[in-house]
């Protein structure tokens, strides 16, 4: 789609005249554009004129105003999907049809193709019944339409226990300073009241009433593009995401399943020139209500990528602007970086609005949770304590923020202009701004460096994503597009996403969220260094004069959970793999094993992370959190533990140690590391992995008894998570047969114990805990931790 030029032009047309229809009608605005429409204020009802049948055009309902909150998922500036549909006639009635794109036959013959719409459903997605007709123009109330929970607010509420809601209609209506007619779209908002029963804590917590929750559902109808856009073909390797359709018409011997890439629409003025403007550059508009220094610092980051559209040969292609007076969010013509509050810290994300046709990019809108920078000025705080002698020295933790907020922009608008994550980046010397960033610390003089937290500028992942979505070819673009792939993974670059990067079942060792380092291990053993030298330096010198220690507790928890994000990464390189998307032909490596030795120094390095010498916190600090003060009540950001009011140490270890055992011992890794020792001797196996967690947990003792009883808690850690692989039956026998023989072997150790007084009632239980299990491990159930708070930089569940 062709963006029009922002000027006042873009004002809505609303005509001071009558229409033609509705003359018996009081208090009528009449609206001229792509549609014209109607509204009558005395009905509050809007009256659509329909003049175009069977002309497709776009669909589009949005969130205008959302709920506010991070765990229901309704927030301001939220797309819903775009669609293709178009009138028709059928009696008295106009049906609004959704024709099915996801079958089709690519032909001239018209048989063939009615033969794929005949085999599949469409959607009606409404009927209007026709109230006039004149001059071929057909005039129906398209109130009911509008008025509806189109986004599924309510079914969203029910999945969340949130309580059953059902829109009220005499509290709902059209709101009429977002309803506006062009003459390529025309734009539809209605306050929509929700009435609700037994509402849920979440919706109570962001609600003035939860039984009467108003939101704003947005509506668009746009023309749909030219045909002159030209779809370009899906390569796993590229870094794009797939848009895909089955084509019946395809012949026997060829692949069925279509795949293309999304992408904005971006053609050279002179295609023969090196450099070059575009004719339609792309413009992204930045939410004004982003305030400084954070506006300038998301306008910053989002120019980044003309860095990568130079790199092709293009002059000012991207480009990023505050968004003007009067222009709204939504209006699909353009695209937008908004600003979104929530009642609580959340994920930011960037969606699109394609043709679902071809995969061209119509709108970008990216939406950025505001409370995210001030997570990141938190871990900075904890690194180190701005606040000694009453004064404020906190520039280094406001910089290091802005400096994440500048790749967060950055980040969200690559997914709008169509790319995926590569979470193998990091590992390759930040290569994209496509991965998920962890502050990157190293230590110099014994203070903790903070100038290199976060990368500054695109990638060189990320000009490869742009070359092969956007570059324009003189010869073949099948071979210039394979040229393009092979030169950078020849020069060393990598490309893993999303279901290889989880910390729980993947296999790979090279995506991670929230790592760095190309040596993941190394940068552990960093990111334990820089955690223990900020705990030593830890005070009441991290929060300011005057404010409750019960905040000093919560400044303390990204420190303490520092290094919870590398040894994810670690974890992965047991029983891991080395693997690409590889295609035949092409220049990657295939699949191959981690190394033993590789494997067994990562080991030795998570054994850290459950060495109650590491992971203790100190007796000190201790001192400085006591019970939570009034109005300052632990949140899903705070400790949690099993001693009441009091702050629970034992909790915190709790945690820690579940965090590594958890992952290490995971059923499917514990498969692979069988498999692999069965392929290779020198690899790493199971038995060995239990050994050593035995040697350093009911092997281990401590003469300080605070170290004892923490040690007691590992240890506890470990069976339960032995006894969980043991009874899972997501594995082999062989796995089962492994655990159960190191199960017995500490039961061994536990009746041999010379050990006196609590501990050898604490042994005496842990025996009986295994005689338990083995009655009868079906009925075992895990015992988890307390809660892991979200932290830094916010959970791993997306």
């Amino acid at each position: 789609m062709k963006k029009l030029l922002l000027s006042l032009l873009f004002c809505a047309s609303i005509s001071t005249v009558f229409s033609q229809f509705l003359t018996d009608k009081k208090e009528v605005t009449n609206f001229e554009g792509y549609f014209n429409f109607h509204y009558v204020a005395s009905e509050d009802k809007v009256y659509l004129e329909i003049d175009k049948l069977d002309i497709e055009f776009l669909y589009v309902h949005a969130m205008a105003q959302g709920l506010g909150s991070n765990d229901i998922g309704i927030d301001r500036g939220q797309l819903g999907n775009g669609v293709v549909v178009k009138f028709q006639k059928a009696g008295n009635k106009i049906l609004l049809l959704q024709p099915n794109q996801k079958f089709r036959a690519i032909t001239e013959n018209s048989n063939e193709k009615n033969s794929i719409k005949e085999a599949f459903a469409k959607s009606i997605l409404h009927g209007f019944k026709i109230i006039d007709t004149q001059n071929g123009v057909y005039l129906v109330d398209a109130t009911d339409f509008f008025v509806r929970d189109a986004h599924n607010v309510a079914g969203k509420l029910s999945r969340n226990k949130q309580g059953s809601f059902s829109v009220d209609k005499s509290k709902s209506a059209f709101y009429l300073e977002r309803t506006k007619a062009f003459s390529k779209n025309v734009e539809f908002e209605v306050a929509l009241t929700f009435k609700g029963k037994s509402p849920g804590g979440m919706i109570r917590s962001v609600a003035p009433d939860a039984t009467s929750v108003t939101v704003h559902q947005h509506h668009s109808f746009v023309e749909l593009p030219d045909d002159s856009y030209e779809p370009r073909i899906f390569d796993p390797r590229s870094g794009g995401y797939p848009m895909s359709y089955m084509d019946y018409a395809t012949p026997v011997n060829e692949p069925i399943v279509k795949r293309f890439i999304y992408r904005h629409r971006l053609e050279k003025k002179n295609p023969k020139a090196a450099i070059s403007e575009a004719v339609e550059p792309i413009i992204y508009y930045l939410d004004p209500g982003a305030p400084e220094p954070i506006r300038s610092a998301l306008l910053d980051g989002a120019r980044w990528w003309n860095q990568a559209f130079e790199a092709i040969g293009y002059k000012d292609a991207f480009q990023v602007k505050i968004l003007p007076e009067g222009a709204d969010p939504l209006d699909l013509r353009y695209n937008v970086i908004q600003w979104v509050h929530r009642s609580t810290r959340g994920w930011s994300y960037g969606g699109s609005i394609s043709d679902p046709r071809t995969g061209e990019i119509i709108k970008g809108h990216v939406s950025l949770g505001s409370l995210r920078i001030r997570q990141d000025y938190l871990i900075a705080q904890a690194l180190q304590a701005p606040f000694g002698n009453d004064q404020v020295n906190d520039k280094f933790a406001m910089e290091m923020a802005l400096a994440r907020i500048r790749q967060l922009s950055a980040h969200e608008v690559g997914h709008t202009i169509g790319f995926a994550h590569n979470f193998a980046a990091s590992t390759n010397n930040r290569a994209s701004v496509m991965d998920y960033p962890h502050p990157q610390f190293s230590i110099e003089n014994k203070k903790i460096d903070f100038s290199n937290a976060y990368a500054v500028g695109i990638g060189d992942w990320d000009k490869v994503t742009v070359a092969y979505a956007y570059q324009e070819f003189e010869g073949s673009e099948k071979y210039e597009l394979q040229r393009i792939l092979d030169d950078a993974f020849s020069s060393g670059l990598k490309y893993l996403s999303d279901s290889d990067a989880r910390p729980k079942g993947s296999a790979s060792a090279d995506a991670h969220l929230w790592d760095n380092g190309s040596d993941v291990t190394v940068e552990l053993e960093n990111v334990l260094e820089v955690r223990k030298l900020a705990i030593d330096n830890f005070s009441a010198d991290n929060i300011k004069s005057n404010e409750p220690f019960s905040v000093l507790e919560d400044v303390f928890v990204p420190l303490y959970f520092f290094h919870r994000y590398q040894t994810e990464a670690v974890v992965k390189q047991i029983g891991g793999l080395h693997y690409n998307y590889a295609v035949k032909d092409g220049s990657q490596d295939i699949v191959s094993r981690v190394d033993g030795d590789v494997e067994r120094r990562a080991l030795k390095t998570l054994l850290k992370t459950i060495d109650v010498e590491e992971i203790a916190i100190p007796t000190s600090l201790l001192e400085l959190f006591p019970p939570r003060a009034i109005g300052y009540g632990r949140s899903r950001e705070s400790f949690r533990g099993k001693s009441g009011v009091a702050f629970d140490p034992y909790g915190a270890v709790d945690t820690a140690s579940e965090l590594t055992l958890a992952l290490l011992l995971h059923p499917e890794r514990a498969t692979r590391m069988v498999q692999h020792k069965s392929l290779d001797e020198s690899q790493l196996g199971l038995i060995e992995v239990i050994d050593a967690l035995i040697s350093n947990s009911y092997k281990k003792t401590h003469k300080d008894t605070y170290f004892t009883e923490l040690q007691n808690v590992v240890n506890n850690q470990v069976l339960n998570q032995l006894f969980y692989l043991a009874a899972n039956d997501r594995t082999y026998f062989q796995v089962q047969a492994i655990v159960n023989f190191k199960i017995d072997e500490i039961e061994g150790l536990l009746k041999s114990s010379s050990a006196t007084g609590v501990q050898k009632m604490y042994n005496a239980e842990l025996q009986k805990m295994i005689k338990n299990f083995k009655s009868n491990p079906s009925k075992f159930k895990r015992v988890s931790a307390p809660k892991i708070p979200d932290g830094s930089p916010i959970g791993t569940t997306e």
